[in-house]
């Protein structure tokens, strides 16, 4: 991955915003995937959610919490179908590795720190994903990649 694909995470623009439902894209490759998990979060917001704001008022007034819940909702959807509706596979990254690899191993990359989190209840998958969005979310996290890699578990390398 180059340099727009490390620094690629889930951002959105300012809570209350008049775009704040909206996903902060850069460019590269990662749009493709923003604008997918977008069409996702837009579909949460206006249709899933809770709340007496109008259609197009629904996508204005959100705030911080709730770009969060719509961000894990649309994480945790997509890779449920990605997993076929019978599993989804979260990947997180670890803290980087201290220890002093065996020789020939190299663990300071950032596919060495990847652990992975398999989930046979769609609601267990989001749960774990809004308690860890901050791993998707955060500047220097791989969000990205993070969830690309997801994506490939939970339909598995088979399918």
């Amino acid at each position: 991955f180059g340099w727009e694909w490390a620094a690629a995470h889930f951002s959105f623009h300012p809570p209350h915003s008049d775009l704040a439902y909206a996903l902060q894209a850069g460019k590269g490759g990662t749009r493709a995937i923003l604008a997918a998990v977008q069409a996702h979060i837009i579909t949460y917001l206006l249709f899933t959610r809770d709340t007496e704001f109008t259609h197009l008022e629904r996508l204005c007034r959100v705030g911080h919490w709730e770009q969060r819940q719509a961000l894990a909702t649309a994480l945790a959807g997509t890779l449920w179908a990605a997993g076929g509706g019978g599993r989804a596979v979260v990947c997180l990254s670890t803290a980087p590795v201290t220890t002093v690899p065996r020789e020939g191993y190299g663990a300071s990359s950032f596919t060495d720190r990847i652990w992975l989190f398999e989930f046979s209840e769609k609601a267990a998958a989001q749960g774990f994903i809004s308690d860890h969005i901050n791993c998707f979310e955060s500047k220097g996290s791989h969000g990205v990649i993070l969830y690309l890699f997801s994506l490939l578990f939970s339909r598995t390398l088979e399918r």
